[in-house]
Parts: C-alpha cells; structure tokens; sequence
C-alpha cells in the first residue's frame, strides 16, 4: 500500500467515528501544499494553551474544551492530499502529523500538567544543546540566559512580565496535579527546588539593586516557589502509583509520535546489544593499547585549558582536512564557547571525568551546536522546520548525530594520534546504552527510578557514573518524564547508521562515489527532524514511514 492509500485509509477511518457535524462533507479536501502551511500556521498557534490569570492554561475543563477544536485541526490534515507532492513536502505533512498525535497523545496519557510537577519549572539558566528544553515544558518560561546585563527598559519590562507568570502558575499547578506518579511526583520536587535557589541568586544581582518593582517581583516568585515545594511536599506522603506509562503506550509514542519504527521490545534488543558491544570493544581497545602509557587527567585549570584547546583545533582540522562535511564559518565559535573549565575531581560529573582526560569525544557530541548555530544563521527553507519541533520528536535525529558521529569520526581517524582515546568513545557509548536500557524498564514499570538508575550506573565502566550522583538523578528523571528520550542516544545513532547504509547502496547501485560531506551536507541541510524522514529525503526510501502508518490504522 503506498503513502497515499494508506494516509487516505486512515482519513477513512478517522471520519468514520465522528459526529455528523463533523463530517468529511464538511471539510473540504485539498492537493495544495501551501494549504498546510496555513494549517501549519494555524496549528502553532492552537497548540499554545490561552491565559489563565496571567499563565498559561492547563485546567482539565479548558482541556476538554478544546478538544473538539483540535480534533478539527487534526481532520483538516488528513484531508490534505499529497499525491503528486515532491519528497520534501511529505515529510513536511509527515512532521505536522507527528505533532499532532504528541498533542493527542500529552492529552489522553502523558498529561505532564497532572502527573509531572517539574513540568511546572518557568526559570532556565542555559540553553539546551537540542532545538528545545528536553522533556515536557510549560509555554511561558524564563529563560535568563536570552539576557543581557545590564537590562535595557524592553529587556527589563520582559523580563517581569516572564516573572509575573511563576506566581499565577504555581497556583494552577495545586490544582492541575493530581496524580500519583510517584518517582515522577518525588524527584519533581527537586527540580521546582532548584528553582527557588536560582531565583534567590538572581534576586543577588548588583544591577537590580535599586529596583524596586523588580526586586518585588522576583521576592514574589521565590515565595510562591517554595509554597509550592512545601505543598508538594505534604502531597508526596499520598504518592503510590508507577510513573512509567507501559510498553503498549511506550511504542504507539515512539512510532506516531517521534517516529521512530521500533517497539519497546526493539529498543531493549538494540540497547542490549550496544552495551554489549561497548564493554568488548572497551577490552579489545585496553588489551591492544595495553603498552601504551595511560591518559592521566589534567589536575589544573591551566592544564584544562591548553587541552581544550588543542583538542578543539585537533577536532576543527580533523572535519574540514578529513572532507567530513562542509566546515561553515559559525562552526568554531560555536564550538569555542562551550568548551567548558576544569573542574576539581571530587565534583566532576562522568562527561566532565572523560573531558579531563581527553575532551575531544565530548566535543564530536557537541556537533548539537553546530546544528543549532545554523538554525540560527541559516533558517530552513520550509516555515515547518525552521522551528523546533514540538514535544522532543527531534530527538532521533540531535541525540542520533551527535552520539553517532563520536564513533564515526574516531573510526574515520580522529584518533590516531593517541589510540586510547577510543577508549573514551567506547566508554561513553556503553554509558548511554546502560541508561537507555534502564529507562527502559522504567517505562515499563519493571523497575523504579531508582532501580533503572542501577542499571546505568552499574554498567558505566570503571565506575565513572558513580562518582557524582546529581547527573544520574537529572537523566533518569527526564526519562521518566521524556519517553524514548534515554533511548534515542543509542536507537538514533542506529537510524543514522541505517541511513547511511542506505545511501551508500544507492550510491554504489547508481555507479557514483560516496562521499562523506556529502552525506552529512545533505543530512544538516534537511533540518533536525525525525532521522528516518531524513533518510527518505536523501533516498527516496520509504519503508520506514509505510511500517509506522500501517501500524497506525
């Protein structure tokens, strides 16, 4: 069955349990590409919740609401036809389609504004190295790293109207959260926590002083901050319930959603079978390296300093001299300014613990701000892809890349100048798969938080995640929060493998040299979307796509 008939199946489907009012008669059918862009315009714009008392509204009564609307959207998309529609702008339907069964699918399971107390977190302090805040997020955050100091008269008129939101949200939240997740509800009162100290830190800030309004606003949000950490917390006593959201559900998300066309069952073989393969190859590298002397960490911030920077003009030369893709002129900068400081060893985190040894792996998963300078710089050509996509569906495609290209540049060469670096590679992709598989069985309510959280630590090598526990919380609690999140380092990284796979084949059947660059040219051009509608605009392969649509109806 082609895309078309399939798509057109489902549109039979869908219409065939509405209402009368909401017939297909009444929707009128379109082959018009620019019609789902206004669709797409109008979507958007559904999508953001309205106000409520100055915040955005998460209510179930204004949930319920609106469902009716947003099942109107929902129609008017499969009532575009995309017979006759180049590639590219199927893919195009495709990520409107995706997003919205996330919204579905947020509506009808995830409900992160009733399950989820970190959704309610307003205050961001960095950017993130993918499109958009990993996990659920609220509409009307504060992001303090948009800011420069000191504030302009728009800057700080921003800024307040950003800090008159925190209040009127933690109310709502009182009243949205009532279920009984518990790992989710536990650790969530972390993140809310974090945030009233951010605020006290901000509330220190030498140009605000004699500002009044602002300092009012500020002290506002930190009292109702901790009155909610203190609800929360009288709450948590009452808290029994598992937080995953089950296998079935698990892989209806990961197809419709992020599509990804694998099940749960796929993802723990394919996690299985990287950790596996990550330990021997860990010993096969130790053993050949066996008569090398060993990498000793820097113990000093000058000694930081000169190896992040060698290590970042090594990585810079290795992908313009190697002809690995097309080296833009924002790319170095990018790079540069997170190359990050040293940090003393009994603090250090499991990435920073491989960046004092060698920070060059860390770096090639650092191609995320390569991604993003260019989102920035060199906006896509299509209005849908120009933004992040809604609810993480990037997340094959960021966390794919940037995991797959540190063992594609180490086999292509990086580092030849110091085999055991490898090591690092071999060591960091073990760690994702062991937190991956352990997310996993979370989901599934096999293991709690706290359980899933051995696994990763556990089966990181040489112990490297148990020295500093802030970073295992971080990332099985957003993985809990996230689905598919923890997994998409590993099965991302397949999908890119995959991809390439396909590409070269075609390249070989077709008689013409496969290069590289133009692989990863091609990729970066098409946008951080799902990695498997990249690899049907780069090889007109659908097979993928056809397997989640069948499995839809």
């Amino acid at each position: 069955m082609n895309q078309s008939a399939v798509l057109l199946f489902v549109f039979s489907l869908f219409y065939g349990c509405q209402s009368p009012q909401e017939s297909p008669t009444q929707i009128e059918r379109s082959n018009d590409y620019r019609d789902l862009e206004d669709l797409f315009e109008d979507w958007r714009e559904f999508e953001k919740p309205p106000i409520q008392e100055g915040a955005p509204d998460y209510t179930a009564e204004t949930f319920a609401k609106r469902w009716p609307d947003f099942q109107n959207i929902q129609a008017k998309l499969l009532a575009i036809d995309t017979t006759g529609w180049p590639i590219h702008q199927k893919v195009d339907w495709m990520v409107v389609w995706a997003e919205m069964n996330g919204y579905d699918f947020n509506h009808r399971i995830l409900q992160p504004w009733v399950r989820d107390p970190a959704f309610y977190k307003s205050v961001w302090t960095y950017r993130s190295d993918v499109p958009a805040h990993e996990g659920p997020t609220h509409h009307m955050t504060t992001e303090l790293w948009t800011y420069q100091m000191p504030l302009s008269i728009s800057e700080r008129n921003r800024l307040l109207n950003d800090l008159r939101v925190i209040r009127p949200l933690n109310e709502q939240a009182k009243r949205n959260l009532t279920g009984n997740a518990k790992d989710l509800w536990i650790t969530g009162i972390r993140t809310i926590r974090t945030q009233s100290e951010t605020l006290s830190l901000l509330l220190e800030e030498p140009t605000f002083q004699n500002d009044q309004e602002l300092i009012a606003t500020i002290q506002t949000a930190i009292s109702s901050t901790n009155d909610l950490v203190g609800w929360l917390e009288e709450q948590a006593k009452s808290k029994t319930g598992p937080s995953g959201i089950g296998k079935e559900n698990y892989t209806w998300y990961l197809q419709n959603v992020h599509l990804v066309p694998l099940t749960w069952e796929d993802e723990v073989m394919i996690l299985k079978r990287e950790l596996a393969r990550a330990w021997s190859a860990l010993k096969l590298e130790e053993h050949r390296n066996r008569k090398l002397p060993p990498i000793i960490p820097v113990e000093s911030p000058e000694a930081y300093d000169a190896l992040a920077e060698q290590s970042a003009k090594s990585l810079m030369n290795f992908l313009d001299k190697q002809e690995f893709v097309t080296v833009k002129d924002y790319f170095e900068p990018a790079l540069r300014v997170h190359l990050g400081q040293f940090v003393p060893k009994e603090t250090r985190n499991f990435f920073w613990i491989t960046a004092h040894h060698d920070p060059r792996p860390l770096y090639s998963h650092f191609y995320h701000w390569f991604e993003l300078a260019q989102m920035d710089l060199e906006p896509h050509a299509s209005e849908i892809r120009r933004e992040p996509l809604l609810y993480n569906i990037f997340d094959s495609r960021n966390e794919g890349v940037a995991t797959g290209v540190e063992e594609m540049f180490m086999d292509a060469g990086l580092y030849d100048d110091n085999p055991r670096v490898r090591e690092i590679v071999y060591i960091m992709i073990a760690q994702r798969a062991a937190r991956g598989l352990g997310s996993l069985y979370a989901h599934a309510n096999e293991m709690t938080m706290e359980e899933a959280g051995g696994i990763h630590s556990e089966y990181t090598p040489r112990g490297w995640m148990k020295t500093e526990k802030e970073l295992l919380i971080f990332e099985q609690h957003l993985y809990l929060r996230q689905p598919g999140y923890g997994t998409s380092y590993i099965t991302g990284k397949y999908l890119l493998e995959d991809t390439m796979a396909e590409f070269a084949k075609i390249k070989e059947q077709q008689n013409e040299e496969f290069k590289m660059k133009n692989f990863f040219d091609q990729l970066n051009e098409i946008g951080c979307i799902p990695m498997i509608l990249g690899r049907w605009e780069m090889t007109g392969n659908d097979e993928p796509i056809q397997l989640i649509l069948k499995n839809s109806i």
